[in-house]
């Protein structure tokens, strides 16, 4: 199997939620039991080691220095994205489809829930290595979450999810996290394309970085995750302005609901916790209803 550098980044979301469940209830961005287990063994073994204050905030701060603001705004768009799922999850959605699912355990979190089928979709490397973790993990596979191999620059989604038992009369969620920045500006219109066919009342929440750090007109502080994923490896590819998201969803059906940036996820998340942690304007969160 080919190795694919996009696919090795489904690890650091990961470590990072194992990580913040060692800080007090109160001051915890992200609760997520199953993440320390799905990691691999050495990533549980550092993100054991961070139960002591004193390692968490040194881990911490080396993540600030490849981009100040990032250890915020990822453990922040999982409390948006969860906090949309749980609203939808409330008003009985049909079906959740994860598109980019990497080690992400929120499918398993669902099954905890409710009864409905979860699409994790992802390269078939990560599909390959989820299905090895959750059988170590959980010792099977739940019979509700579907796991489906895709290529986003190459294969057809919608084909390949009803391959899986998706239907389009589905009221699905659609959670896109982390992902549209690795793909091109064609296969993230060809993904979105393959979602106009989502019954009315379905919701879509996905994040993207912005345009202006990817053509490099505007660094936010962050010259080293520069050089990192667009001069050495050319990893991230596509970007957004905030203020052409409306624009860019209409043609697929789906409506701006809300958008979040730096200034909403401090004052939503971070100011409760008290905690000393900034976030950065690099990277947005949107949430956006099917007409």
């Amino acid at each position: 199997m080919v190795r694919n550098p996009a696919a090795q980044t489904a690890f650091g979301p990961m470590l990072l939620a194992a990580v913040e469940q060692h800080e007090p209830p109160e001051r915890r961005l992200v609760d997520d039991d199953l993440a320390e287990p799905f990691l691999p063994a050495r990533m549980r073994w550092l993100a054991g080691a961070t139960r002591w204050s004193l390692p968490r905030r040194l881990l911490i701060a080396a993540s600030q220095r490849t981009g100040p603001g990032l250890w915020a705004n990822l453990a922040c768009r999982k409390r948006f994205i969860g906090d949309k799922l749980d609203e939808a999850l409330e008003a009985g959605i049909d079906a959740v489809v994860i598109l980019g699912a990497g080690l992400d355990t929120r499918a398993y979190q669902v099954t905890r829930r409710a009864r409905i089928p979860v699409f994790e979709v992802d390269l078939p490397v990560n599909i390959a290595r989820k299905a090895a973790t959750v059988r170590r993990v959980l010792g099977s596979m739940p019979l509700s979450v579907r796991l489906v191999a895709l290529d986003f620059e190459r294969d057809d989604l919608l084909t390949a999810l009803a391959e899986h038992g998706y239907r389009t009369d589905f009221r699905a969620f659609f959670i896109c996290e982390g992902v549209t920045q690795y793909l091109s500006e064609d296969a993230v219109r060809r993904t979105l394309a393959g979602l106009r066919a989502a019954a009315s009342g379905s919701r879509l929440v996905f994040t993207y970085v912005r345009r202006d750090f990817i053509d490099g007109a505007n660094l936010y502080d962050s010259p080293t995750l520069y050089r990192s994923v667009r001069q050495r490896r050319q990893l991230w590819h596509f970007g957004l302005q905030p203020e052409e998201v409306q624009e860019f969803l209409a043609p697929y059906g789906w409506r701006l609901a809300e958008q979040a940036g730096a200034e909403q996820l401090l004052q939503r998340y971070i100011e409760p916790t008290g905690r000393d942690l900034t976030a950065s304007d690099l990277e947005w969160s949107v949430y956006a209803e099917k007409e």
